[in-house]
């Protein structure tokens, strides 16, 4: 220690301030230095361990033999900015097997069936937080399954507010863009739609901040409904037809579904005038997830409590007649789903869903690589790494948080 106040105090004994600043640059030199190799072997690295961690969402998903195309969900060719929508409302129910092909399917109600019922074999959920607002009370978990992305589970219950106008209000892009409630959505278009049962294929464009480039997803999305429960699926699917970009860049794993249904009033006269969404989100954000996670819990509320005055918005606009978007008109085409068959079914899956997610475990060995690898690589990681949905949560977030204590 008084070696280097004596280094230091003989820098600070040169007779000019030129010569100061030159030897204090000769001192940071080494430190910048060593921070620069830190940088260039954890790039040379990516290929070897670090594609593995976090997935190569550059290569495009291995090809799949073609299959048929189903009833309700023909794919369309993508020609630059540009995508038609294929209508098929002339075309009668889909057959099971035709089901399957769709981009959203009864597997895909099932297993948010399953994750609402907290039955899906995952590990116990995290309590994050929890806030109220006058009339919106909001509750958050996380868990950490092995060898994936956080997960993220939400409850939100609007005061007076019924399941169908909050159902309309998610499934409304063109309000999202109007009301810039969502201020991150750029873009929207339909790839695909079934007018007969409600399955939708669009692609999203979000916008980050200038250090980041914009996000492009393909996502498929349809509603089943179960008396007044309305199960909403929206999830990331392969669309080889859609080209990749070098920006914006792709998001492959997305999954972020609702189960919107009515609750009783907090007013306490037992009425069932509020309204729940309970949301299940995780996707891959390029970073490594510890930080991940940290910049999510500091910025999650501050992107939350704009949902409640679109909402209010959306409402207002109801009320006062405004026509329905495309996008809300889609939401009232919804697969109805009996609550006994549902339940049926879903004892029927549980076994079979338990065996596949144990072997989903097995796959995922390298969730164990130990976190002193991970931190010590993050730098090179986050810079290099620009694949997934790094989001708004996360990049002001993260960003609040390391620069809070340089402030005070």
């Amino acid at each position: 220690m008084s070696a280097l106040l004596d280094l230091l105090m003989g820098v600070f004994r040169q007779p000019t301030l030129g010569g100061v600043t030159l030897e204090l640059a000769s001192l940071a030199a080494p430190l910048w230095l060593a921070a620069l190799i830190g940088l260039l072997i954890g790039w040379a690295w990516r290929p070897r361990w670090a594609v593995a961690v976090v997935g190569d969402n550059d290569r495009p998903p291995a090809e799949t033999p073609a299959l048929p195309p189903p009833a309700c969900a023909a794919e369309d060719s993508y020609r630059k900015n540009e995508a038609a929508v294929v209508p098929r409302a002339a075309v009668a129910a889909a057959a099971p097997k035709e089901e399957e092909e769709l981009a959203v399917n009864t597997g895909d109600l099932m297993h948010l069936r399953r994750l609402v019922e907290e039955k899906d074999g995952g590990p116990s959920w995290i309590h994050m937080m929890e806030k109220t607002l006058l009339t919106m009370r909001y509750q958050a978990w996380r868990r950490d399954p092995e060898g994936g992305p956080p997960q993220y589970r939400s409850s939100t219950i609007f005061e007076d507010a019924s399941p169908e106008v909050v159902r309309d209000f998610f499934w409304d892009d063109e309000f999202r863009i109007k009301n810039t409630w969502d201020d991150m959505l750029l873009q929207h278009e339909t790839l695909e739609e079934c007018t007969k049962t409600g399955t939708m294929v669009v692609r999203w464009v979000r916008k980050f901040p200038f250090f980041c480039s914009d996000r492009e997803y393909i996502i498929g999305r349809r509603i089943w409904a179960s008396g007044k429960t309305y199960y909403c699926v929206t999830k990331g699917v392969p669309r080889p037809s859609v080209p990749r970009r070098n920006k914006p860049r792709r998001v492959d794993l997305y999954y972020s579904s609702w189960c919107i249904r009515p609750v009783e009033s907090r007013n306490g006269d037992g009425s069932m005038t509020a309204c729940e969404v309970l949301l299940f989100h995780h996707e891959d954000m390029g970073i490594p997830w510890e930080i991940a996670k940290l910049g999510v819990r500091q910025g999650m509320w501050g992107c939350v409590k704009r949902i409640e005055p679109g909402l209010r918005a959306y409402q207002i606009a109801r009320t006062a007649g405004e026509p329905l978007s495309k996008y809300a008109a889609m939401a009232h085409v919804n697969t109805k789903v009996d609550p006994d068959e549902l339940i049926t079914a879903e004892d029927k899956t549980e076994a079979s869903s338990s065996n596949n997610a144990e072997a989903e475990k097995q796959k995922h060995w390298t969730g164990n690589i130990p976190k002193v690898l991970l931190i010590g690589g993050a730098v090179a990681l986050a810079c290099t790494f620009d694949h997934g949905l790094l989001t708004k949560a996360v990049i002001f977030g993260t960003a609040r948080r390391f620069a809070g204590p340089g402030r005070r």
